[in-house]
């Protein structure tokens, strides 16, 4: 008996500056699911808001980001400005994978919407999406469990800075971060602290609230976690980054525009170390409460120690981003990755909510 094929709504855009960063992630989604299980159904959130509903590509393995855009045009009837008109445009799919970077997407905002009209979707839920992208509060709840993070400061409201005391303790150089943008949109390495000023006023250009956070000398790793329909967790192979000297960390050039960046996977790594991060990624996923995938990147403190760095509920997904190549050294290749995402979410529907 041949599956009855299900209807994927891919969301992605949204009004974040990780935009285009989502839309390449869209790109690779769209074009590599497998047709024979599933309609595709595009949909771009613009950056003023607009839902657009597009229809799927006519040789999907041709489509590049051009093609994805004009399938998506902000024009005619399929470009919908009321929120109520698009849940109901929505609610016409079996399954929503939302491929939303950023703020008012991977942030818990979308999800949200979500649930109030039980659609499944791929991916965390609300709180853990939430939770997720707030740098504070990642690192409050890892805390909590035992985990182990970077010393840090908040500044909130916009306005403030370290005091002499708080300088002592962290040292240079620090980081300064904006606590909810992702992509390194925002972050600056200041290595005096005559920067520091400068550094602040970049990161509030994308949130008033910012963490300073130490800076930890040692190897850059990062594990994904992957959610099966059972329930089971798999964790993939440590990936390191490698990136030119002319960037001071893993900024946003560094990840999107040098080619000559470099992931090393399987990362060379002893397997003791091996084990540990693969047991501190499975402890953060559920310390967060997440659902379906999550990427958890490290530094290895003297290369060896783990610091839990940050977390991804939603982490860049090309075809050539770090969460997919991981799960690909792994065995699981593309449209194999996103058809176990896909059948996650909808087990998760079917369980009662008081297992979820």
């Amino acid at each position: 008996m041949t599956e009855e094929r299900r209807r994927v709504a891919v969301v992605f855009g949204g009004r974040s500056g990780e935009h285009e960063v989502s839309c390449k992630s869209a790109l690779s989604i769209v074009r590599y699911l497998d047709r024979s299980r599933y309609d595709v159904v595009p949909v771009r959130i613009t950056p003023n808001g607009t839902w657009v509903f597009g229809p799927d590509a006519a040789s999907p393995e041709e489509l590049d980001l051009e093609g994805l855009l004009a399938l998506t045009k902000e024009t005619g009837e399929a470009a919908l400005a009321s929120l109520a008109e698009a849940i109901g445009t929505l609610r016409e799919a079996d399954v929503v994978f939302p491929a939303i970077h950023g703020p008012y997407g991977e942030d818990g905002t979308i999800q949200s919407v979500l649930e109030m009209v039980r659609l499944p979707y791929v991916g965390s839920g609300v709180f853990a999406s939430a939770a997720g992208m707030d740098k504070e509060f990642t690192k409050k709840l890892l805390v909590a469990e035992g985990l182990p993070v970077a010393d840090g400061v908040v500044l909130r409201g916009g306005t403030g800075t370290l005091s002499a005391a708080e300088k002592e303790r962290l040292g240079l150089p620090v980081f300064v971060k904006p606590s909810r943008a992702g992509s390194s949109l925002g972050v600056s390495k200041v290595e005096d602290w005559s920067e520091l000023e400068a550094a602040l006023a970049e990161a509030r250009d994308s949130d008033a609230k910012v963490l300073v956070e130490e800076m930890v000398h040692g190897r850059e790793v990062d594990l994904g976690v992957l959610e099966h329909p059972d329930g089971s967790l798999q964790v993939g192979p440590p990936l390191e980054i490698r990136f030119p000297d002319e960037h001071e960390f893993f900024d946003y050039e560094a990840k999107y525009l040098d080619p000559s960046t470099i992931f090393d996977i399987p990362a060379r790594l002893d397997p003791e170390i091996v084990e540990r991060l693969q047991d501190l990624s499975v402890r953060t996923f559920r310390a967060l409460e997440c659902r379906g995938l999550l990427r958890v990147d490290f530094f290895l403190r003297y290369g060896t120690e783990p610091v839990i760095n940050e977390v991804n509920t939603f982490p860049g997904f090309t075809a050539v981003s770090q969460y997919p190549q991981m799960f690909r050294v792994a065995g699981l290749d593309y449209p194999a990755l996103c058809d176990v995402l896909i059948r996650t979410a909808l087990a998760r529907q079917e369980r009662p909510a008081i297992t979820q």
